[in-house]
């Protein structure tokens, strides 16, 4: 590349001493993780141990805190019906998964690690549900839930998978999709215990 010896001196002063590249909104990720009490963390620990036993435990596929993770989808639908039917489709297990990442990403920003580790654990705990969801594709022994006319429901995993070909592996998708789910949670605990010990962010009050 050429440069006028004036614009090739301007923009090689702006490079670092090491010749790397900056980015000045990626400053954040060297603040350190805001201090959390010790009695703080032990509780979420033991909040996250509690709710993976009584998920492992329930047998129906559906958690009290899928509640709220329905609402939520419902509500992906309605939003993403703007954007046509293909989207509308998608649009419910697309909000369910969006909203936990976004405030996943705002608390990885602000470097709050509990919160940060709770938006990310319910981020995969949502993958139990949707793996519920999907392993009904074909049987759909399931009852479903709709905003408006309950009549013309559909279920969203049968026509998904009708649609992209894949519907005989329904089962097989749910299956991983679970796995990653409980692999997802369980990392999020482990990080949050590594995390705070590690960087020496726990406090003892």
């Amino acid at each position: 590349m050429e440069f006028p010896d004036g614009d090739r001196n301007l923009f090689f002063s702006k490079l670092p001493d090491d010749g790397t590249v900056a980015y000045p909104m990626l400053d954040f990720m060297q603040e350190d993780w805001k201090h959390v009490s010790r009695p703080a963390v032990v509780c979420w620990i033991v909040f996250y141990m509690l709710f993976m036993g009584y998920a492992a435990s329930n047998t129906s596929g559906f958690l009290f805190i899928d509640n709220a993770n329905l609402v939520v989808h419902e509500g992906g639908h309605m939003l993403f019906s703007w954007f046509g039917e293909t989207l509308c489709l998608w649009g419910g297990t697309l909000l369910q998964l969006l909203v936990p990442s976004l405030l996943a990403a705002y608390f990885f920003h602000e470097r709050q690690a509990t919160g940060f580790a709770f938006c990310l654990f319910m981020l995969f705990e949502n993958l139990l549900y949707v793996s519920t969801y999907m392993a009904d594709a074909r049987a759909q022994v399931l009852p479903l839930v709709s905003i408006g006319n309950t009549d013309e429901a559909g279920h969203d995993w049968f026509n998904i998978f009708s649609s992209v070909g894949v519907l005989q592996y329904d089962i097989v998708i749910a299956r991983v999709t679970r796995a990653i789910g409980w692999i997802g949670m369980c990392g999020s605990v482990v990080w949050l215990a590594m995390r705070l010990r590690g960087q020496g962010i726990v406090t003892e009050s």
